[in-house]
C-alpha cells in the first residue's frame, strides 16, 4: 500500500490555475506534470534523497491541503492541542508522510494510472476523483482521492486505497499512541525522526564521497 499511495500522492502539481479546472482535470495534468519531472532524473533522484524531497514537496504541497489533512488524523486530539502545537504537527506529519512514501514516487509510470469519468458533484465543497492504477503483475487496484475545495481550487486531503484511508488508518494509530501517551510526545517523535532521517542522509552522502576518494 506504501507504494502505490506514494505514487499517488506525488501527483498533485499543475501549472496552471487549479480553479478552474474540475477535479478529473487536475488528475490528468497532474500525470503530465510528475513525468516531466522525473524525465530522465531517476538515478540521480534515486542517488540524492534530498533532491527527491524537494521535487515531491514542489509537486505535492500546492495541492495538498496540509492543515485539514492533520485536522482529520488528529481528530479529537485537534481541538485540545494548542496553536502552537497544532502548527508543529502539521508540519512534522507532512514531513514524515512525504519521507516514507517517497521512494514509490520513482517508480512511477503515466500508464500505470487510469482515470475513471467523474460522477461526484464539483460544486460540493468536498469531492472523490476514482482511479485504477495497473500492477505490474497486472492487478488493478481502485483508489479514490478525497479533494476539498478551497478558494484557490481543489486540493487532496485523502487517498483510499482498495477501502482503506490513509487518513482513517494514521488517526487510529496517533488516537492509541496519544492516549497512551500525549500528543506532545507524539509531535516530538516525528520531529526528532524528521531529525534524525536528515542526519542520516547527510551521513549516507558524506561517507559515499569518502568511498569514491579513496577509490
Amino acid at each position: 500500500m506504501r507504494r502505490i499511495l506514494a505514487i499517488l500522492l506525488a501527483m498533485f502539481a499543475v501549472s496552471t490555475a487549479a480553479a478552474a479546472q474540475s477535479p478529473n482535470d487536475l488528475i490528468d495534468e497532474a500525470i503530465v506534470e510528475l513525468s516531466a519531472g522525473l524525465e530522465g532524473r531517476r538515478e540521480e533522484l534515486a542517488e540524492d534523497r534530498e533532491a527527491l524531497h524537494e521535487l515531491i514537496n514542489e509537486i505535492l504541497l500546492p495541492r495538498f491541503d496540509r492543515r485539514y489533512a492533520a485536522q482529520l488524523v488528529l481528530g479529537q486530539h485537534w481541538r485540545a492541542a494548542t496553536d502552537e502545537q497544532r502548527g508543529r504537527f502539521v508540519e512534522a506529519f507532512y514531513n514524515a508522510m512525504l519521507r516514507q512514501y517517497a521512494d514509490g514516487v520513482l517508480e512511477f509510470q503515466p500508464d500505470q494510472i487510469q482515470v475513471l469519468p467523474f460522477r461526484g458533484d464539483d460544486t460540493e465543497r468536498r469531492t472523490m476523483v476514482r482511479t485504477i492504477v495497473l500492477l505490474e503483475d497486472g492487478t488493478r487496484v481502485p483508489v479514490n482521492y478525497g479533494l476539498v475545495k478551497r478558494d484557490e481550487g481543489w486540493l487532496m486531503f485523502d487517498v483510499t486505497i482498495e477501502g482503506v484511508s490513509y487518513i482513517r488508518n494514521f488517526r487510529a494509530e496517533l488516537d492509541s499512541e496519544i492516549r497512551a501517551g500525549s500528543l506532545e510526545r507524539v509531535i516530538t517523535r516525528f520531529e526528532n525522526d524528521a531529525e534524525g532521517a536528515a542526519e542520516g542522509e547527510d551521513d549516507g552522502e558524506s561517507g559515499d564521497a569518502g568511498q569514491t576518494a579513496v577509490e
